[in-house]
């Protein structure tokens, strides 16, 4: 990734810019791993569906507002993946106007993929930055996230 400098009328990257640099890599990455593994089916646009944990039985418009897309989009993708074998769209039982979203077999064997290639992003970051800032970090997203998402399920009750 090229070192990218301060815009002098601009000033350093907020924290939205700090944390998509290394997500815009990690993608980047977990694309060219699972092509090298014969995945080559799968674009950057189908890890937004295939991302930990992976479709456990969602609603398409809740796997679209979590990736920050529109319904159509989702559904588009959804399409394409199910055409390929990565997930089944099943009736809900519940309401048979809607569908729920589920990881196949190929599905899980790609997230176990990218949970490796992840990991071996970690443990390189981790020997960058040293064993007690990486997990210092990680503590501090990991409660942020926490924090996070109490928010939004007190923004929803």
């Amino acid at each position: 990734m090229p070192k990218r400098q301060p815009h002098p009328e601009i000033g350093p990257p907020l924290i939205g810019a700090l944390l998509r640099m290394p997500v815009e890599l990690i993608r980047r990455t977990v694309v060219k791993a699972l092509h090298a593994k014969g995945f080559d089916d799968i674009s950057g646009a189908h890890t937004q569906v295939l991302k930990w944990p992976g479709p456990r039985g969602e609603r398409p418009v809740d796997l679209a507002a979590e990736a920050g897309m529109s319904k159509q989009a989702m559904n588009y993708l959804l399409g394409q993946l199910e055409e390929l074998g990565y997930i089944e769209r099943v009736v809900d039982p519940t309401d048979v106007r809607s569908r729920r979203v589920y990881a196949t077999e190929r599905g899980i064997s790609i997230i176990e993929t990218i949970r490796g290639t992840v990991g071996e992003v970690e443990q390189d970051w981790e020997s960058k930055l040293g064993a007690e800032d990486w997990h210092e970090l990680k503590r501090i997203l990991m409660r942020l996230n926490t924090l996070l998402a109490e928010d939004a399920d007190a923004a929803e009750g």
